[in-house]
Formats: structure tokens, C-alpha cells, sequence
């Protein structure tokens, strides 16, 4: 085994259970955790091969990983998440922004990348804060994808309990991020 390979497998030991519960913190799905884990790792191997030097190893995959989760996040919900606020703004016709939109781009450079790590974690740790019943409803319709239909046949509660839920949870959330939003304001 060559220096190079005995120093990326030493790596990927060294690193993969830690790495692996970064990521099941972050995403529902443990095949998406063991894709992006892969990913990862594959990386990992590409940029040694590359002789592209990487001097803290650790750091280096958890940035990576962070970019995988982003790219993940925004396969599965470019086009369906949705802030709706309640059943009575959608008739009305209200504005619904997207929770993508509302998120600095990863594109957008190191800053804007380094701030949506912030809110999304931010965002992580107030739906912890909330009811299960609310989170439940948050994270099936903005995560997941489900509609409120989905959800009302697959629980048996009514469409405007689950909109009140979401509604709830949307008002914490809002509360909750709004310090966060105006400290990333100011700069």
C-alpha cells in the first residue's frame, strides 16, 4: 500500500463515525446519509489523487459534507418548499415566499455559503423547540414534500388542523430566526 492510500484510509477511519452522525442529524433519509457519506469520501480520494494538499483532513470533510447536505437539500425541495403561513392567506391569494429563496445561495461564495450553514442549523435546532405534532407537520410538508392532503390521509387529522400546525411552527421559527436574520442583516 502506498503512502497516499494508507494515509486516506486512515483518514476515512479516523473520520467516518463522526462523519455519519453529522449527517444523521441533518438528513431523514440514512440512504441519503450513506450516499453523501460516499460522496464524501470519494471526494476525499479525488483530491489526494489530484495532489491537491489538504492540510486538516477533519475540517476539510465536514465542509464538504455540509456542501453535500445543501446539494441534497436542494434536489429535494427546489420547487416545493413553501412558507405557508395559513389556509386563509392561500385562498386570499397571499405572497408565499420559498424557504430556498429565503436562504443565502452556497453559490453565492464562502460568506453566503458559511451563512446558510448558520440558518440551517439554526433552523435545526428550533424545530426541536417545537411540539412534536407541529414539527411533524413542518418537516413532512417542507422536507419531505408532502401535501397537506397526503398528510391528512396518512394521520386521519383535517387539512386545517394540519395548516394551524404548520402555521404554529412557521410563527416559532420566524421568532426564533429573526435575530439571526437581522445579525446577517447588518453585515
Amino acid at each position: 500500500m502506498s503512502e497516499q492510500d494508507r494515509r486516506i484510509a486512515e483518514t476515512i477511519e479516523r473520520e467516518r463515525g463522526r462523519l455519519r452522525n453529522f449527517l444523521r442529524k441533518r438528513l431523514p433519509d440514512r440512504e441519503d446519509v450513506e450516499d453523501v457519506l460516499q460522496d464524501v469520501f470519494y471526494e476525499l480520494v479525488a483530491a489526494y489523487r489530484l495532489m491537491k494538499p489538504i492540510e486538516e483532513a477533519s475540517a476539510w470533510l465536514f465542509r464538504v459534507a455540509r456542501n453535500r447536505i445543501i446539494d441534497q437539500f436542494r434536489r429535494k425541495r427546489a420547487d416545493s418548499l413553501s412558507v405557508a403561513v395559513s389556509s386563509r392567506d392561500l385562498e386570499n391569494g397571499g405572497d408565499i415566499d420559498s424557504l430556498e429563496d429565503l436562504l443565502p445561495s452556497a453559490d453565492a461564495g464562502p460568506e453566503a455559503a458559511y451563512a446558510r450553514s448558520v440558518l440551517l442549523d439554526e433552523i435545526e435546532a428550533a424545530l426541536g423547540e417545537i411540539p412534536e405534532e407541529q414539527r411533524f407537520v413542518f418537516v413532512a410538508h417542507e422536507i419531505e414534500g408532502k401535501s397537506f392532503r397526503e398528510l391528512a390521509s396518512e394521520t386521519g387529522v383535517g387539512i386545517n388542523t394540519l395548516l394551524s400546525r404548520k402555521h404554529y411552527a412557521v410563527l416559532h421559527l420566524r421568532r426564533r430566526l429573526q435575530k439571526i436574520y437581522d445579525d446577517f442583516k447588518e453585515r
